[in-house]
């Protein structure tokens, strides 16, 4: 069975899917940390693919961008694939000064303007919450690898380019927001519509306040720490 968005069949893909925004870091973690690869999808260059890591069956895939993007895809891995778990794994932009490139995030909650979750089945709340026994394996899993990882709300945004930035950072830490992205808020609520587990794991890749950035490079290739807690989490 494949779907408009997914040419992969019914045991193609594991319960556990890391789920990248660019498919090209999909790519990279298949192809770095897994054994055995075998591509799934390739529809619309949203990259897919399924190996074993320490023996265990795990699947790594592209969302795109953007919460209508992370929606469908992780919706039709959920509902159609009998997917139980996806840990996006994502960057993000700090909004805290103390966060310097690289920081590991765990996302805590997530708060959103956005109508997706109304749309998609009525709920108007602005904070989607991840699966807590996840978050507290990450946890544990990050502590053991001895990589610290900072806990907190981030935000997920439907604008990346906006005409004005004027009083945006300042709205989102009245709402204790640490940092932004862009999917997070859809995976959850998807997750929590269908009764399955998800969580996020976030890279800082640029600070608000100090104005640092990482390359596009940088950003596909070299945001190894939070690859390995979710492998091992997984």
């Amino acid at each position: 069975m494949s779907t408009a968005h997914n040419e992969a069949q019914k045991g193609d893909i594991a319960k556990v899917v890391l789920m990248p925004g660019d498919p090209l870091r999909a790519e990279y973690i298949a192809n770095t940390y897994l054994k055995e690869v075998k591509r799934f999808n390739s529809v619309r260059g949203m990259l897919g693919f399924t190996g074993t890591y320490n023996g265990k069956k795990i699947s790594v895939m592209g969302s795109g961008m953007g919460m209508p993007s992370m929606g469908i895809y992780s919706y039709e891995l959920y509902k159609f694939y009998d997917v139980e778990t996806i840990i996006r794994l994502g960057s993000c932009g700090a909004m805290k000064k103390k966060l310097d490139l690289y920081t590991v995030i765990l996302t805590k909650d997530s708060y959103t303007d956005s109508t997706f979750a109304e749309m998609m089945n009525g709920y108007e709340g602005k904070i989607t919450e991840p699966t807590k026994e996840l978050n507290d394996k990450i946890k544990i899993v990050a502590k053991d690898l001895g990589i610290d990882i900072v806990e907190g709300r981030t935000a997920s945004g439907d604008v990346f380019y906006r005409e004005s930035f004027e009083g945006l950072v300042e709205k989102l830490l009245k709402h204790d927001v640490i940092a932004g992205e862009m999917e997070a808020s859809a995976l959850f609520h998807n997750a929590k519509v269908l009764g399955k587990k998800a969580a996020c794991i976030l890279t800082v890749s640029d600070n608000a306040i100090t104005r640092e950035e990482t390359t596009a490079k940088e950003r596909q290739n070299a945001f190894t720490q939070m690859m390995r807690i979710a492998l091992e989490v997984a």
